[in-house]
C-alpha cells in the first residue's frame, strides 16, 4: 500500500482522476428497507439516511451522478485538495459532491458534466505536476 500525502501540493499533483463507468444517485432512504445491492456510502443525517446507490435502483427523478476517483492516498489529516477540486470544477459551473473515505477522494458530478470534470481535473493535476 502507499503511503499517504498530506501535503496540499503533492496530493494534488498526485491526485490520477479516473471516471468510473457507473451511474450513481443519492437518496434519501427509509431505515427499516434494506439497502440496495451496489450502495456506495451511507450518512445519518438528522432529516435520514442519505445513502449513494446505482442510479438503476434509485426514483426517476434523482439526479443521475458519475464518480471520478482521485487514486492519490490522501492524508485524512491533509489540507487543500477538496477546496482545489471544488474550486476548479465551480468556476466551470460544474456541481461537485465530495465523499472523503479512508484512502481516496471521490468527486460525483451531474452525469452530463463527467467528461468535462474529468478534463478539468486532469488538467489541474497536470498544473500542480510542473
Amino acid at each position: 500500500m502507499s503511503e499517504q500525502v498530506k501535503d496540499t501540493d503533492a496530493m494534488i499533483a498526485g491526485m490520477n482522476p479516473v471516471l468510473l463507468p457507473d451511474e450513481y444517485a443519492f437518496v434519501m432512504w427509509p431505515a427499516d428497507m434494506s439497502w440496495p445491492d451496489g450502495t456506495i456510502a451511507s450518512y445519518g443525517e438528522p432529516e435520514g439516511l442519505s445513502l449513494i446507490i446505482p442510479a438503476q435502483a434509485a426514483p426517476a427523478d434523482a439526479p443521475a451522478m458519475r464518480c471520478v476517483t482521485l487514486r492519490v492516498n490522501s492524508s485524512l489529516e491533509g489540507v487543500g485538495l477538496t477546496v482545489a477540486v471544488s474550486t476548479a470544477l465551480a468556476q466551470a459551473s460544474i456541481p461537485a459532491n465530495v465523499v472523503a473515505a479512508y484512502h481516496h477522494d471521490h468527486v460525483y458530478v451531474p452525469a452530463d458534466m463527467a467528461d468535462r470534470a474529468l478534463t478539468i481535473l486532469t488538467d489541474l493535476q497536470k498544473d500542480a505536476a510542473q
